[in-house]
């Protein structure tokens, strides 16, 4: 994996972690405790890709 691949996934990650703990803030939500929650939640979805053999932009079965 490159240097830049990983950046892409960092970015990716915290993306959708950044966009769930908004997300719960704009509802009302402000316990800072459930906004990680929600942020770790996020962040279990890409995760999970990069461990996928069948995700072929940063899983395990990606060509670059």
């Amino acid at each position: 994996m490159t240097k830049e691949k990983a950046v892409q996934m960092l970015h990716s990650y915290l993306r959708a972690g950044a966009a769930a703990a908004i997300a719960m803030y704009m509802a009302g939500e402000t316990d800072p405790k459930t906004l990680c929650w929600a942020f770790v939640g996020a962040v279990a979805g890409p995760a999970l890709k990069a461990l996928d053999k069948t995700a072929k932009e940063f899983g395990r079965g990606s060509k670059k």
